[in-house]
């Protein structure tokens, strides 16, 4: 399996500090035979806001969204002080409202979706995404944005799993301006691909990566929480940990897509056998509002 790796916010490839933090777990994983990575970035080049000037390390830092015109850091360090008692879906609700009335957002995220797949085109053998924060929900919308293209054109999805550490729900376009969040109670399921969704219960996001979990398909769907923050987990033994979960996953989802290019299979989704090792975490979500 071929990952295509979208960093966070103020991440970068060409320095390589995504590849630095994904770095024990991609080597652990190409270790055992089991995926192979390719690394990309936004291309909007950008200073890091006030206060954090040495956190995100070495320049240059990049961002997938165009943020000379307005930026939501401020709105999202308003996100980190969300109660833990609001649901994922009401606070992700209040947080995007900050953004009303802000007309440039539409063609922003256009632009940050047609740079994605640009990449993805230039990559014919990606198959699955790996995204962390930000890049998890560039990859998350990616993913809603080949399944509606499916429809409208016939061409069928590259990407058939997805992993999202600490991500935020996948964005869509509402009225003549905004860009809101897809949200359970509101969309629905709209990811049906198996998905692995890993974070900490010391996430200040926390709510964004429950709001993800939330419109992927349970059945499809792992999550892991390492019991950190926001982070890429890299220690050795949640390394391990994670790489045993994908080692159940990985092949199942291989042997689904082999058998539907030879028309040995019907097109009903995997089962949890085949895709899903669950031997950690909470099916219920509502433990961690």
């Amino acid at each position: 399996m071929k990952f295509l790796c979208l960093p966070g916010a103020y991440g970068s490839a060409k320095v390589k500090n995504f590849r630095v933090q994904l770095g024990p777990l991609a080597d652990e994983l190409e270790g055992r035979g089991l995926a192979s990575f390719t690394y990309t970035q936004g291309s909007h080049e950008v200073e890091p806001p006030a206060g954090w000037e040495d956190y995100f390390g070495a320049r240059p830092l990049y961002r997938f969204l165009d943020t000379r015109r307005g930026d939501n850091f401020e709105n999202l360090r308003r996100l980190r002080h969300m109660p833990y008692s609001m649901n994922a879906e009401d606070a992700m609700r209040m947080f995007q409202n900050c953004g009303e009335g802000e007309d440039w957002h539409q063609q922003v995220w256009r632009d940050a979706m047609d740079d994605v797949f640009k990449t993805l085109d230039e990559n014919p053998d990606v198959d699955a995404i790996i995204g962390y924060s930000e890049g998890a929900m560039v990859g998350a919308s990616l993913v809603v944005e080949e399944a509606m293209r499916e429809q409208r054109t016939g061409i069928k999805p590259r990407i058939k799993f997805a992993v999202f550490i600490s991500g935020s729900p996948p964005l869509k376009f509402e009225g003549g301006d905004r860009v809101v969040a897809q949200l359970a109670d509101e969309a629905g399921t709209v990811i049906t691909i198996p998905t692995f969704h890993i974070f900490g219960c010391d996430d200040a996001f926390l709510g964004g990566a429950v709001a993800l979990y939330n419109v992927c398909e349970p059945s499809n769907s792992t999550m892991f929480d390492h019991g950190l923050g926001h982070i890429v987990p890299r220690d050795a033994e949640n390394v391990r940990i994670l790489s045993d979960i994908l080692q159940e996953i990985i092949p199942g989802i291989d042997d689904k897509s082999q058998q539907n290019d030879t028309g040995s299979a019907d097109s009903a989704p995997a089962t949890d056998e085949a895709t899903n090792c669950k031997p950690v975490l909470h099916r219920d979500v509502s433990v961690l509002e």
